[in-house]
């Protein structure tokens, strides 16, 4: 049963010029991109996005981040794509990451973590529904 994520690649992935290496990842994993944006957020959208961080001590240097540069948006799709893509990221604290996926090889940050990915079913919709409103 294909079912879809939200995956964005987040404005440190972007500068570092990481974004086709995170991109082919997925795509050897044999998940499929059916729509990509790259912009800027506002400060609003960070706040949609991350509704349920908004109160937490933490959340404004998270929010400075995301909205501080550009960052690619995608809609990634297949079999069981919201845990794949989980399990292809590694864990939040790229220096706690396993060695093999994105975080444990590309990130050494646990707040610039290069990717952001759906964590359940309901997330997705939610999230996709936010960014990428004509594909919901």
């Amino acid at each position: 049963m294909s079912e879809r994520s939200l995956v964005l690649l987040k404005p440190d992935a972007v500068s570092r010029g990481l974004m086709g290496q995170i991109i082919d990842r997925f795509e050897r994993k044999s998940l499929r991109v059916s729509a990509m944006a790259m912009m800027q957020i506002s400060a609003e959208h960070a706040d949609a996005h991350y509704v349920e961080h908004v109160e937490k001590s933490w959340y404004p240097g998270l929010r400075e981040f995301i909205t501080g540069g550009p960052l690619v948006a995608m809609v990634v799709e297949g079999d069981q794509a919201v845990a794949v893509v989980r399990g292809l990221i590694g864990a939040t604290d790229g220096r706690k990451a396993a060695p093999g996926t994105i975080r444990g090889d590309l990130s050494l940050s646990g707040s610039e973590n290069l990717v952001h990915a759906s964590d359940s079913l309901e997330s997705a919709d939610r999230e996709l529904a936010l960014w990428f409103p004509d594909e919901a």
